[in-house]
Order: structure tokens, then sequence, then C-alpha cells
């Protein structure tokens, strides 16, 4: 693999921006996920504020990877107003543009109740929809396997792949797998060629009470997915999310470096020690 894949998700480091950068530029990476800033939503951030983090992201060197949308996420159900997707992503749209990326990061919907057919029907119009204005920004759409209709099966994500068109693709995170309770190894051999977009964390336990570790030392099969990754010749990122003080779905957040700090030497070592032919 190459160094420059190395990038963390920012605010599992800290919640300020000055954290972010800070831990992300300890580590010798040359790149950050953009999520939340001090607790407040990237399209949620004013005109101005917004201003602020693009000039110091750049003024740090970093380039931005991703911005992490809460399209689709467990606090949107696919009951919830289309506008409310649509005019995020507009927002983001822009905000890609500002900031050289061309990804944004959304789920699949949670069915707040409806049955199965009309769940997956109403999940493939909205993704649709969506394909269809993030061509009109130049963006992609990456669906992670976590909460919603597509988080944990991988023929539905292929169905989604084929709803979302050109402009929807995968972000495969290797440690959602123990939360949602299903081998995130085998569910990645099934859909390696659609994943652009990596999160690696860890974890132990069982579906529903999940407890985050640092990678490799869990049960999210790390550094079988991290081979099989690289020996496909994945040449996307591989961004840090260890859940160690920041759980977004959990509604727990922190300010503490260190773990992230801990987590992201530990990926570094996992992949100066794999076998060869895998680094």
């Amino acid at each position: 693999m190459h160094a420059d894949q190395l990038v963390g998700i920012g605010d599992e480091a800290g919640a300020s921006l000055p954290e972010q950068i800070a831990a992300i530029t300890e580590l010798g990476w040359p790149g950050i996920e953009l999520r939340t800033v001090d607790g407040v939503a990237l399209a949620e951030l004013d005109s101005s504020r917004f201003q602020r983090v693009r000039r110091a992201v750049q003024a740090a060197g970093l380039r931005v990877v991703c911005l992490d949308s809460r399209i689709g996420n467990w606090s949107r159900p696919i009951t919830a107003d289309p506008a409310d997707d649509l005019r995020e992503l507009d927002v983001l749209g822009d905000r890609c543009a500002a900031l050289g990326t061309r990804y944004v990061r959304i789920m699949s919907y949670l069915a707040d109740g409806l049955d199965e057919a009309e769940w997956r029907e109403r999940v493939l119009e909205r993704i649709a929809l969506l394909g269809d204005r993030a061509a009109r920004h130049g963006v992609v759409l990456l669906h992670e396997n976590c909460s919603g209709w597509a988080g944990s099966d991988p023929e539905r994500m292929l169905r989604l792949v084929d709803a979302g068109g050109p402009c929807l693709r995968l972000l495969f995170d290797v440690g959602n797998g123990v939360e949602h309770g299903y081998d995130a190894f085998e569910v990645l051999q099934r859909v390696l060629p659609h994943v652009e977009h990596v999160h690696v964390k860890d974890a132990v336990g069982v579906p529903g009470r999940a407890e985050y570790v640092l990678p490799g030392d869990g049960d999210a099969r790390v550094h079988d997915c991290l081979r099989l990754l690289l020996d496909h010749g994945y040449s996307g990122a591989l961004s840090l999310e260890p859940h160690l003080v920041t759980r977004p779905h959990e509604g727990v957040a922190g300010s503490d470096p260190g773990p992230f700090l801990r987590a992201g030497r530990r990926l570094e070592r996992m992949l100066r020690t794999a076998p060869t032919g895998v680094a």
C-alpha cells in the first residue's frame, strides 16, 4: 500500500477542528475525512464557519477525502421528507467543490415500521433520486455498510449500486459487522469490485452491544479484510474511525486524541507487518 492512503475521520480525535488537524498531523497522514466541527454537522455550518474550516485544512496541507452526511443514517428514516436529503446533498456538493473532494458518505435508511417490500422500493427510489442529484454536482455517493436497508446484506448493496447509477459506489467499514451481526470479510468478498472507500475500526461483543478496541484486537477480521483489499489492488483511502472516544450513533463524543493516535499507530504497524505481496 501507499502511505498516502492513510487518513482519518477528524472528529474521532476531537470536537474542534484544531484538535482534529493536530491529530492527523501528528500521525503524519496526508488526509482527513470531515463529519462534524464542534459537534455541528458539516452541512449545518454557516458560510463563514465553513470558510474557516476550508482555510484551516488547506493551511495544514491536508487533503479532504470525503464528507460524511446524515443522509439515510439512523436519524433520518426512509419515511422522512426527501427534501432534507436533497438540501443536504446540495450544500455538501458545493462544499465538495470548495474542498477538492468528490465523495459524500450516505447510508440506506431505517424502515420506520414499513414492511419489507415498501421499504425496499422507497429506498431504491430515493437512492435513484439522490444519484441524479449527485451527478449534477459531479460528486459520488458512498454507501456505508451500517444501519439501513442495504447495511448488512451484500445482495442489497449490489441492488443499491444499480439504483444509484454511476454516482453511487460503496464505502466498506471493516468493523461494522460485529455491531450489525455479519461477517465483514464474507460481505467484502462479494462487493469488493464496488468499494471505493474504507473505514477501519475493530470491535468485540454481540450485535447491538459492540465494544470497540484497537485495530487487530477484536473480532472484525480486520487483518483479513485489509489483506483482501490490498491483494486486489485497492488504491482508495483507509480512513481510521476507531470509535474509542466518539460514537455518533450512541450520541457519545469526546476530545481525547490519545486513543485515536494509538489506533492510528496500530493500523500503521498492521500494514507494515502484512505478508509479502500485501503491503
